[in-house]
C-alpha cells in the first residue's frame, strides 16, 4: 500500500484540481471535494499502472513531512 500527499486547489469558476506532487503529470479535477478525491485515487491507480507497465520506479509520500510557508511579496 502507498500513500500519497494531494493537494487540493480551488478554481475559480467552481471545483477542484486535485495534484499529486510526487507522481508528475498525476492531476484530477471534481466539482466538489469529495469528487476531486474519488477522480484522484482513480488517476493514481492508472498512474501507477503505467508506470508499472513501463518498469518506472515509484516513492511514496509515507515518510514526508507537510509544511506551509509564507513568504512575502516582492
Amino acid at each position: 500500500m502507498k500513500r500519497f500527499k494531494i493537494l487540493y486547489r480551488p478554481e475559480p469558476e467552481g471545483g477542484y484540481t486535485a495534484i499529486v506532487p510526487s507522481l508528475p503529470g498525476c492531476i484530477s479535477y471534481g466539482e466538489t471535494l469529495k469528487e476531486a478525491r474519488q477522480m484522484i485515487e482513480d488517476a493514481i491507480r492508472c498512474h501507477l499502472k503505467c508506470m508499472a507497465e513501463h518498469a518506472e520506479e515509484c516513492c511514496d509520500d509515507t515518510d514526508c513531512l507537510v509544511e506551509d510557508i509564507t513568504v512575502e511579496d516582492g
